[in-house]
């Protein structure tokens, strides 16, 4: 059932990550970030207000958000430090690359995650899994010679290493998921609840600094529908991954592979509706991706 809940966050993921690309087109990096956020935190918000005052029906929905120890809450906010500085760098290179390239490359993910999973959670892969990541990795390199023909250099741009700063940081947070969940025992929406609050805490830190004092950044900034529905998309995203790791069965090393095959929806269809170039050569190493993907899941 965790595979199938695992495949549900994708779906979401690439859905996500089509708007995202959208509502970054020309605009403030920075507050599109903070209204994503909020956008999620406003939708889990009558959910903490209906588990204060109507507890038992909240319990029976299944949307019920628990009363935590401030130590959680200090845990819950290393995560939120983790993923506010993931979600930053990603953003801004977002907005400066092709989908195409960024999508591929966070695709490594599932390689970072799999080197944690054997050395702090022991999961064992089988050569299947192996052979599976390796072919992930191989085409992201492939992904970098297509990259060069459309004036983007791996080497020099500092895009690229934001993305592979982010893609790591991703994965981390990916891991300790793990810990989250299975360790303390938080459900999925209280987990999302506060998580989201305290990111946006640290979000609207950064705003104050880098974009209030600045008149020409806030006139520079346009909201979109596609802000609000990135923060809805990633709860929903989240909602059913965090359900999956609940599974005390659920490998986090598979997990992160599934989540992968987002890339149908970004690479092919993203491909598509932003008419970025090489698409048919991408083509190649999304296959490799997939199949690498296909692979673990097979195994």
């Amino acid at each position: 059932m965790w595979m199938y809940l695992g495949l549900l966050a994708a779906l979401f993921l690439g859905l996500h990550n089509l708007c995202k690309k959208h509502a970054l087109q020309g605009n403030e990096v920075f507050p599109v970030l903070f209204g994503t956020i909020g956008a999620g935190f406003l939708l889990l918000l009558p959910f903490f207000i209906g588990s204060f005052f109507y507890p038992d029906e909240f319990k029976n929905l299944g949307f019920y958000i628990t009363q935590i120890p401030w130590k959680t809450h200090g845990f819950i906010f290393i995560k939120s430090m983790i993923m506010a500085a993931s979600w930053v760098l990603a953003y801004q290179a977002l907005k400066h690359l092709p989908i195409t390239i960024v999508t591929p490359i966070r695709s490594a993910g599932p390689f970072f995650t799999f080197i944690g999973a054997i050395l702090i959670y022991h999961e064992k892969p089988n050569i299947l899994q192996w052979i599976g990541f390796f072919l992930i990795i191989l085409s992201v390199i492939l992904y970098s010679k297509i990259g060069k023909k459309e004036g983007i250099n791996f080497k020099r741009n500092k895009w690229i290493f934001a993305i592979i700063g982010a893609t790591f940081l991703g994965a981390s947070s990916g891991l300790y998921d793990k810990f989250l969940i299975q360790n303390l025992a938080l459900n999925p929406q209280t987990l999302q609840f506060w998580f989201s609050w305290y990111t946006l805490l640290i979000l609207l830190i950064i705003l104050s600094i880098t974009w209030f004092p600045f008149p020409q950044k806030r006139k520079a900034f346009e909201w979109r529908w596609t802000i609000a529905a990135v923060g809805f998309l990633l709860v929903a995203a989240d909602y059913f991954y965090f359900k999956a790791l609940q599974d005390p069965d659920a490998l986090i090393m598979l997990l992160s592979a599934i989540k992968r095959s987002q890339l149908i929806i970004a690479v092919v269809i993203g491909g598509i509706v932003f008419k970025e170039k090489n698409k048919r050569k991408k083509l190649v190493p999304l296959a490799g991706i997939l199949i690498g993907v296909f692979l673990i899941l097979y195994s």
